[in-house]
């Protein structure tokens, strides 16, 4: 799959394409649809299938300071366009200049002009160009003038006990937040990751028998609600590991997210205990799966009861994880 960031890498020889339009964050369970959509169409079309995505998220440029917790790195949202079939992923730098263009030089420009489009794929709610004036109902006007055909497609929803969810990014952020990462794997279809880096924290886990890898997620990242979890563990850079990891390879753990109140800690961190592993981890990129929530985050009378706690909760993410193996 070729990666282009911003219109300059579009080769000047460009031929047609099909292309699908958003944000993406997550590639949910509704986003997998679209795509799955727009892969069939370039597939019949015999084009290349481009999904344009922006960066920064564009709620951060209109309204400054309003940036969406992030259910996805723009890195891990191309790994699963390329799995999911698509050819080229466009990110194009959402900015003050790029936000004023009207739906019309967004449409002749970008799409015409650059793209070549033969087919646009989008969702329903999809809304474009200055102040969000256009919408599905504009690109199939521009469609019967510049000879392309328009396809919107519906949220997927399911009905869950009493009620219809819809399976959206804000949804899924909102099962995060609360530490439900059950049922955010159902809407993603996959469970709930968390990538950064491992950096040096006090190494209190060290002395109480847990040593633990301190994951330094990117700005912006949806966090789980504090407390305990079972969660696949994984280094995904391909520098040396000093001990048993294996990069690339899924390890078990038991992670911890919050401030150590027994320890009257104030930094909210991100701690995975890394399972029947021994491993040099700082420095490293890793991945955090979430797969299920074992507790809130607690404050305990003494460092005994602690360890305790830990030790059943380590027993708790291992029965848990082993079961899906």
């Amino acid at each position: 799959m070729e990666r282009w960031r911003g219109q300059d890498e579009i080769p000047s020889d460009w031929g047609r394409c099909v292309v699908t339009i958003g944000v993406f964050d997550g590639v949910h369970r509704g986003h997998a649809e679209l795509i799955a959509r727009a892969v069939k169409a370039g597939r019949t079309r015999g084009v290349p299938v481009v999904l344009m995505t922006f960066d920064p998220h564009p709620m951060e440029v209109v309204f400054p300071g309003s940036h969406p917790a992030q259910l996805t790195t723009l890195a891990r949202r191309a790994e699963l366009a390329e799995e999911l079939g698509i050819d080229v992923f466009l990110v194009v730098p959402f900015t003050t200049d790029f936000m004023k263009l009207t739906p019309d030089r967004y449409i002749h420009e970008l799409l015409v002009e650059r793209l070549h489009v033969v087919e646009v794929i989008v969702g329903d709610n999809f809304t474009f160009g200055k102040k969000a004036a256009g919408n599905v109902g504009t690109l199939r006007k521009a469609g019967d003038r510049f000879g392309f055909a328009v396809e919107s497609m519906s949220l997927v929803a399911e009905h869950h006990q009493s009620e219809t969810v819809t399976f959206s990014s804000t949804y899924i952020r909102s099962c995060v937040d609360a530490g439900d990462v059950v049922t955010a794997a159902e809407a993603l279809g996959r469970p709930h990751r968390v990538e950064g880096v491992v950096v040096r924290g006090d190494g209190r886990g060290r002395g109480l028998g847990f040593p633990t890898a301190n994951v330094a997620p990117p700005m912006y990242s949806a966090i789980p609600a504090d407390g305990v979890y079972a969660a696949w563990f994984t280094v995904l850079g391909h520098g040396p590991v000093t001990g048993s990891v294996v990069p690339g390879e899924r390890y078990q753990a038991a992670v911890s997210v919050g401030t150590n109140p027994t320890f009257s800690g104030r930094t909210r961190t991100v701690e995975a205990f890394v399972l029947d592993t021994a491993a040099d981890l700082y420095g490293q990129h890793v991945a955090v799966d979430f797969v299920a929530r074992l507790r809130g985050q607690l404050r305990f009378d003494s460092v005994h009861d602690l360890v305790e706690a830990m030790g059943k909760d380590t027993e708790k993410a291992r029965a848990i994880l082993s079961a899906q193996d």
